[in-house]
């Protein structure tokens, strides 16, 4: 949680609208600038003015959104692996047509997930009870 004064600032920096929008979304409030927007719509903002490890933040296009939506490059800007946003970086803003042009999601946790099977008999067989039928 952020001090109060810290979140007056904010509320006054950024308006009461995205201020609700932040606290519903991130559960934070914050003001910096806005450093890019990717090809899904996600944008990345900075602050220097923050603690350390928490200047940098995205607001999702989506409000079901999945860490997996951001795309290598801000990534890699947002997890602080490179210090110029790749809409600033030279090499970055170069096509890649090997780049899949829609979002893949992450399957980990939803019904497309990998789950391994078991080929071998079990070793041990569980018991089931045989009744007479009834007359």
């Amino acid at each position: 949680m952020s001090y109060i004064t810290r979140t007056l600032r904010n509320l006054r920096k950024i308006g009461f609208k995205e201020y609700w929008h932040q606290l519903n979304y991130i559960g934070d409030t914050k003001a910096g600038t806005l450093v890019g927007v990717d090809k899904f719509g996600n944008k990345y903002f900075e602050n220097a003015e923050e603690l350390p490890l928490r200047t940098r933040w995205v607001d999702y296009a989506k409000h079901d959104f999945d860490p997996s939506q951001i795309e290598p490059l801000w990534h890699s800007w947002i997890s602080y692996a490179i210090d110029t946003p790749p809409n600033k970086d030279p090499i970055a803003i170069t096509n890649r047509s090997w780049a899949s042009p829609k979002h893949i999601p992450s399957l980990t946790f939803g019904p497309g997930a990998f789950r391994t099977y078991n080929t071998t008999k079990p070793k041990v067989k569980a018991w089931e009870p045989v009744a007479a039928p009834r007359q």
